[in-house]
């Protein structure tokens, strides 16, 4: 119905103004509270977008994690600065330094040579093959007349069969009634006095435990099938009394890495028995440094993962400090004399884990790490010299590594901090110091792998004899692996080096037990034979 305005009074035409603008202000109210509700709708809609991303990236992260653990268990596990204040490689020792160390590994030797046990002896199957090795008195034997014998039978083993080594020791006496005199050969020095193991079984029986990771009591049932009678106890006291001989000898070693002025640092796991625990079982760690310039190997053992476990031989330590990203280390490479060195490995590592996160920017850092490596093959290839291989770094590896630290730079902004991609440039980022590292000497590595394949051997081993058996034992352990490591890193024969070492280590004298390093025995060896 239309309003005639015009035939409207002044009164009826302000009641009209004023009802419509009622009408209008109750509009106004309901749209003001359609436009908060759809105001507030937005706001949830927003809140249920940001959560549904949010949960998207954490099930995308999920399964990248559950893929990185699928490969690791079933798929393939491979994977800038001259400074001109750096100091030389601190690798000469102080006399008075050398004098300590001798008085030690002395008073060593001689607690090691006081502490021999005499364990009852085992009766030996008659069926073993025999070698008599027949010693007569030193001296002249002329005016001598042989009175009788003392015979002692040793179980040796050579690699395939056992034998039993038979010392025939004659007795001589005086041919004056009157004034007897009885001469008779000394038994050479063995390990365990009064023992049946030889020397020859006893390196036997660690280069298999150690080196082809045989566990003792499969060992026993090579005795067994040969009717020989040896209690699982007493083969494992036979290994524990060979690895307290050689204590000195690792003590020895222990004092000469620390003065390294070089070192790689890693560790891995370990379980030992502990009664004390709930499970009986506690996780150790095997803590191996390796002077790459020395071909030194080093394992020692700790309860914990801690970094004070390294403390025994990083303490005091002085020179390049070369580790992965573990914490543990930061406080030793934060020292004022010590340079930290990063692993390029283990940075190429993270971007390898993020090709299925952002390819493009992963491949593009793998393939300039790549470059850098390259560098790394044509100096061994050419077999550079150190002055030569740092020449060659910086002439060639330090623009790589600039060029890649501003990518990163630029791209850390550009990326999500808590995905992979993001991850890896956050790794190199925050030790491109410590990566860029190995451009000051030519002796440096680039990467930590040396000391990783080190390692190697105690996986393996770990997957045949399970546990120590105790702190003890494990520590045994890193003996075996401190010294078979380097037997390899010198390629010498181990059960060779070990027989020779047990021969002789009771012995030498104490300044020269550095003799019976592995990387001295083959001079060792060619002098006896001069």
């Amino acid at each position: 119905m239309e309003i005639d305005l015009e035939n409207l009074s002044k009164e009826q035409l302000l009641a009209l103004i004023k009802k419509q603008s009622k009408t209008i202000s109750k509009q106004d109210k309901i749209n003001t509270k359609l436009e908060q509700k759809t105001s507030k709708l937005e706001q949830k809609t927003s809140k249920l977008e940001q959560k549904t991303s949010k949960l998207e990236q954490e099930k995308q992260e999920l399964q990248r994690l559950v893929d990185l653990l699928r490969r690791m268990q079933f798929g393939q596990k491979r994977e800038r600065f001259e400074d001109p204040n750096q100091t030389q490689l601190p690798l000469e020792v102080q006399q008075a330094v050398l004098e300590e160390q001798e008085e030690v590994i002395k008073q060593e030797i001689t607690y090691s040579r006081q502490k021999k046990k005499h364990p009852g002896r085992a009766k030996l199957p008659d069926h073993l093959p025999v070698e008599e090795i027949e010693i007569y008195p030193e001296g002249d034997l002329s005016d001598k007349i042989c009175i009788g014998k003392e015979t002692t039978d040793v179980l040796d083993y050579v690699p395939g069969y056992f034998k039993i080594k038979r010392y025939i020791r004659y007795k001589y006496a005086t041919k004056d009634k009157d004034n007897t005199q009885i001469s008779i050969a000394l038994l050479p020095e063995r390990i365990i006095d009064k023992g049946i193991p030889s020397e020859g079984l006893l390196s036997t029986i660690l280069v298999d435990k150690y080196v082809d990771h045989l566990p003792l009591y499969r060992q026993k049932q090579r005795f067994s099938r040969e009717n020989i009678d040896i209690a699982s106890s007493t083969i494992d006291g036979w290994a524990t009394q060979s690895m307290d001989a050689l204590k000195p000898l690792y003590e020895k070693l222990l004092l000469d890495i620390k003065n390294e002025g070089y070192l790689q640092v890693d560790e891995t796991t370990i379980k030992v028995l502990d009664e004390k625990k709930k499970d009986k079982s506690h996780l150790g760690y095997y803590w191996v440094y390796h002077a790459p310039i020395s071909k030194l190997v080093m394992f020692n053992y700790s309860p914990t993962r801690s970094g004070s476990a390294a403390l025994p031989v990083l303490e005091n330590f002085k020179g390049y400090l070369q580790t992965d990203g573990y914490s543990g280390y930061k406080a030793y490479g934060a020292k004022s004399d010590v340079t930290h060195l990063g692993c390029w490995a283990h940075a190429r590592r993270e971007f390898e884990r993020a090709l299925d996160n952002k390819i493009a920017k992963a491949q593009h850092v793998l393939i300039e790490i790549q470059k850098l490596y390259a560098v790394e093959k044509k100096a061994k290839e050419q077999n550079l010299t150190p002055d030569q291989i740092k020449e060659l770094r910086l002439k060639e590896s330090l623009p790589i590594i600039n060029e890649l630290g501003k990518y990163m730079f630029v791209q850390m902004k550009l990326t999500l901090p808590k995905s992979q991609i993001g991850k890896a440039f956050a790794y190199s980022q925050t030790r491109w110091d410590n990566l860029s590292a190995y451009l000051y000497d030519g002796n440096l590595q680039i990467d930590n792998n040396l000391v990783e394949n080190a390692i190697r051997p105690v996986a393996l081993g770990r997957k045949n004899y399970l546990f120590a058996g105790s702190h003890d034992a494990a520590q045994r352990a890193a003996m075996a692996y401190t010294f078979f490591a380097n037997c390899k890193k010198h390629d010498v024969n181990p059960y060779q080096w070990l027989k020779y070492v047990l021969e002789n280590i009771q012995s030498i004298n104490h300044k020269n037990i550095t003799d019976l390093y592995p990387h001295n025995y083959k001079k060792a060896i060619s002098d006896a034979v001069e």
